[in-house]
């Protein structure tokens, strides 16, 4: 991977885009005692709530798309990084290596439903690996800023976990990269396409094949959604903090069920007071 563009092509290695969203909720440096790693956000549920049904009807996933798979040879690279090169109305051109491979930038959109973790400022009572005097790692854990996005240097033999895997050194983000995916969006007819990149396919032949525009093709990173959620993954802080936030959300249902039958009930009784026999 090449993480920083020849100074001849005077092109910057890495850009970071901030949209316009602040975070949802950042956490503060330091807690209680017992709770060495607390989520502070505007989120009410661990748990994503369930989407109605005629939302995003027209986002088809996992679509098959070929992009990427076609074997090309070294005339046919040079003539699509040429044409790709003659497209763009930016500095961020593809350039040709002598064995063959190709360099470039992919832009990759942060789209993270969960928080992420970084190390928490140093202070004078942990030492550089931000350890505690317990021997526990602390960690900070925020939400990124909505629509955050990165542009990354990338060879055509970097692999997709490799760009995953750069992404959460870039922001200093400490979770398991097993945790997320990358994803090529597109749209087509009218039609949204969503189709998971596999860990050993090259996002940048993917971008030179579908070109620089990012209606045909873009990346997203998101979690990395398989069906259920792969607890094993976690750090046992994390695991210890899910089960704090699971506790809060069911005495807070508990409450509300109770407050809701003992309205009923005070309602009912105003009810048999005010109405007479027969």
């Amino acid at each position: 991977m090449t993480n920083e563009a020849s100074s001849s092509d005077k092109t910057p290695s890495f850009e970071m885009t901030w949209g316009s969203s602040t975070s949802s909720g950042y956490c503060s440096e330091e807690e209680s005692d017992s709770e060495f790693e607390q989520y502070f956000t505007a989120r009410t549920s661990f748990f994503p709530k369930a989407r109605k049904a005629n939302v995003n009807a027209n986002v088809k996933k996992d679509e098959q798309i070929e992009w990427g798979k076609q074997e090309l040879t070294t005339a046919d690279i040079q003539q699509k990084v040429k044409e790709y090169n003659a497209q763009i109305n930016s500095n961020l051109f593809m350039n040709m290596n002598k064995d063959g491979s190709y360099t470039g930038f992919i832009k990759v959109q942060f789209k993270l439903a969960r928080p992420v973790s970084v190390p928490p400022p140093k202070k004078g009572g942990n030492d550089a690996g931000g350890k505690r005097a317990g021997g526990v790692k602390r960690r900070t854990s925020f939400y990124l800023p909505k629509d955050a996005s990165k542009h990354l240097h990338i060879s055509s033999r970097t692999s997709a976990r490799e760009v995953i895997e750069a992404l959460l050194k870039k922001f200093t983000v400490v979770d398991n990269p097993g945790k997320f995916a990358l994803f090529e969006r597109s749209e087509r007819h009218d039609q949204v396409y969503v189709r998971k990149v596999s860990d050993d396919e090259r996002p940048l032949r993917l971008r030179l094949s579908a070109g620089p525009n990012e209606k045909v093709l873009s990346f997203v990173l998101k979690e990395n959604e398989t069906g259920e959620v792969n607890w094993h993954a976690f750090s046992m802080p994390e695991l210890k903090n899910f089960l704090r936030i699971l506790q809060r959300e069911e005495e807070e249902h508990v409450k509300q069920i109770v407050q809701r039958y003992a309205l009923a009930r005070t309602k009912m009784r105003e009810a048999l007071a005010g109405s007479t026999p027969g």
